[in-house]
């Protein structure tokens, strides 16, 4: 492949396999029982891997919705021609309904008010417009609180014009406290139980997050929402999945120089040579979405050797103290992704900097060109 027809001419981009990408959706489906859908979250830009070609390949693996943080990014995908179901997981403003109608995008709902202005715009358009109604078991951010959620959904369900296609909830702890988790999905339920005693019957139920589809059996109702593990990384570690990474990092050598010894290195000198060494610069660094929390603690790997970051991350550099192993200019780098037998995660990058790896994979910035294998 040549790479600077894809990556123009700063040598920094990720590459995104997207046969990586159909194993992790197979390995979730085989957790599920055979008529369960999957509502792909690819919110985010598909977590930073690109949400047009991301949410193609799923389609092609036969993903049943996908999951959207706003009108922006449904609209996103049908000016794409991607014609599969599609729920904005955000809430609207009142102003912002058109696009529902216009792009065939299915609403989040929680409020009186929202409801009834959404059911009126749908009786002016002569249109039955559908909606998934979010309810709020213990997470505390959108839905209707599960106590009000049975009288909210009976009147929701008198308004002609709108079609309650889902009922959802989002598991707030799975990764620490399997007991709270547990309570989220049984009040869920509870409420399944009677929505069916008074007779409303909603086709799409659903809760389970990664956590929840890989632990939470419980949590599967009819579809389920994975989002991370389809990118192959894990929410918490031990995990009895095996997943393939799908976005790995990688820049080039653009630089180096020999140093003396005590020779301080980027901004403030938090870093200064142990011995005479060869200092490298690659052009990548926060302004495209690399954390400068990992100064001094990430790893990368040059001609299969790992080595740590030396000195503060810049804006658009980073350097490393190579001690005296050979380089050269255009040597690749890898920041994310294996190297020979080697490897870095995001996962392990997520650890170092205090953070998540959602935070590592979606944070990464479009000045880094995405490749897709």
């Amino acid at each position: 492949m040549d790479k600077a027809k894809y990556i123009g001419y700063r040598p920094t981009w990720a590459e995104v396999n997207l046969g990586n990408l159909q194993y992790n959706f197979q390995q979730i489906k085989r957790l599920l029982a055979p008529h369960t859908k999957i509502m792909a979250c690819v919110k985010a830009d598909a977590y930073g891997h690109g949400l047009v070609k991301v949410s193609r390949k799923l389609i092609s693996c036969g993903v049943d919705y996908l999951g959207v943080a706003s009108i922006d990014e449904g609209l996103c995908l049908r000016r794409e021609r991607i014609n599969a179901p599609i729920l904005i997981l955000g809430l609207l403003l009142e102003k912002d309904i058109g696009p529902l109608f216009d792009y065939n995008l299915t609403s989040t709902i929680c409020t009186d008010d929202f409801a009834i202005f959404l059911n009126n715009a749908a009786r002016k358009r002569k249109k039955i417009i559908k909606v998934h109604i979010k309810v709020d078991t213990g997470m505390g951010r959108l839905g209707i609180l599960h106590k009000d959620a049975l009288g909210f959904i009976k009147k929701i369900h008198k308004l002609k014009f709108l079609d309650i296609e889902g009922v959802f909830t989002h598991i707030a702890c799975a990764d620490i406290n399997r007991e709270f988790t547990l309570y989220q999905i049984k009040i869920f339920r509870d409420l399944l139980a009677q929505l069916k005693e008074a007779g409303i019957h909603i086709p799409l139920i659903h809760a389970a997050n990664s956590l929840g589809v890989i632990n939470y059996k419980e949590s599967h109702f009819n579809m389920v929402r994975p989002g991370l593990v389809i990118y192959g990384l894990y929410p918490k570690r031990g995990l009895d999945i095996n997943l393939k990474p799908v976005l790995a990092l990688k820049t080039k050598v653009i630089y180096y120089k020999k140093v003396p010894h005590k020779y301080g290195i980027s901004y403030g000198h938090t870093y200064v040579t142990k011995r005479k060494a060869t200092i490298v610069t690659l052009p990548i660094g926060y302004g495209d979405g690399y954390p400068r929390n990992l100064s001094n603690r990430a790893p990368v790997l040059i001609r299969g050797r790992r080595f740590r970051i030396s000195g503060r991350v810049c804006m658009d550099q980073m350097m490393v103290d190579v001690n005296d192993f050979p380089v050269k200019i255009g040597d690749e780098v890898v920041l994310i992704g294996f190297q020979g037998r080697k490897r870095i995660t995001a996962e392990e990058l997520a650890q170092l900097a205090g953070t998540i790896p959602y935070e590592i994979v979606c944070g990464l910035g479009n000045r880094i060109p995405r490749i897709y294998i």
